[in-house]
């Protein structure tokens, strides 16, 4: 294949998906998929991407969004892969220090032989969204709530926005997360995520924020009316598609 190939892998709290993109961000090959094995360490979150990778055609790069606080390839704090069966299960404390400062990056390069860009999951999506004019903001809804900013089209640093307290004593990621969706249901739920961007809004004076993740279609239209012009749903396959276009969004 072309010197312009990436490999995209994104690693959600329920799926590792991975497919091929040319220079565009179009796929060149069906995704594949396998579920999320908890628990779940480094090592064999590695070799579950190189699983995958063993099932696509060869690629020139690596792109791996991951949730959680990322800087530079390395893992500072990922909420799920620290626990024993998913979100929301116990937290195992080897895996917490398993985790931390964990060099993601280097290990998928040196596994893989190839250059690789380790961000977070939101990050990825984000760049394959962003139209690079102004404050765009994306925000995706799944297993937790995901969020990026970039500042005419270069990311800016990571705010784990998903971790900050709501009410209740909740976070955003418990607040409008798919356990709350499903215990809510659809209606309910979606008035949620409403009062989170109008809180969100106020902070961040975006030109244009984004909603992606596999939830964001599941937001009613009745609060899609109400929620402003300057949000847009964009569809959920942006967590793959932008894993070339950010390699030249990432700040050195």
């Amino acid at each position: 294949m072309s010197s312009n190939t990436t490999l995209s892998v994104d690693c959600g709290g329920g799926g590792i998906k991975a497919s091929v993109l040319n220079s565009e961000g179009a796929m060149v090959s069906r995704a594949v998929r396998t579920p999320t094995p908890y628990p779940l360490p480094p090592d064999l979150l590695v070799e579950t991407i190189a699983g995958l990778a063993e099932q696509l055609p060869t690629a020139s790069r690596v792109t791996v969004g991951m949730p959680g606080m990322i800087r530079h390839g390395v893992v500072v704090a990922t909420p799920h892969y620290v626990t024993k069966d998913g979100p929301r299960s116990r937290v195992l404390p080897h895996l917490v220090e398993a985790w931390l400062r964990f060099d993601m990056g280097t290990a998928v390069s040196q596994r893989l032989g190839l250059p690789t860009l380790v961000l977070n999951d939101a990050e990825v999506a984000g760049a394959g969204v962003v139209t690079g004019h102004g404050l765009e903001m994306i925000v995706t809804l799944g297993t937790g709530l995901g969020n990026a900013v970039f500042d005419n089209g270069a990311l800016a640093p990571h705010v784990e926005v998903s971790q900050g307290p709501v009410r209740w004593g909740l976070t955003y990621d418990d607040y409008i997360g798919e356990h709350e969706r499903l215990r809510l249901g659809d209606a309910h739920w979606s008035r949620r995520v409403r009062r989170v961007v109008d809180a969100l809004r106020p902070m961040y004076l975006w030109d244009r924020l984004y909603l992606g993740g596999g939830n964001s279609r599941r937001i009613t239209s009745t609060q899609l009316a109400r929620i402003g012009d300057d949000v847009v749903v964009v569809p959920n396959e942006a967590g793959m598609t932008g894993g070339a276009r950010c390699w030249d969004m990432v700040r050195p």
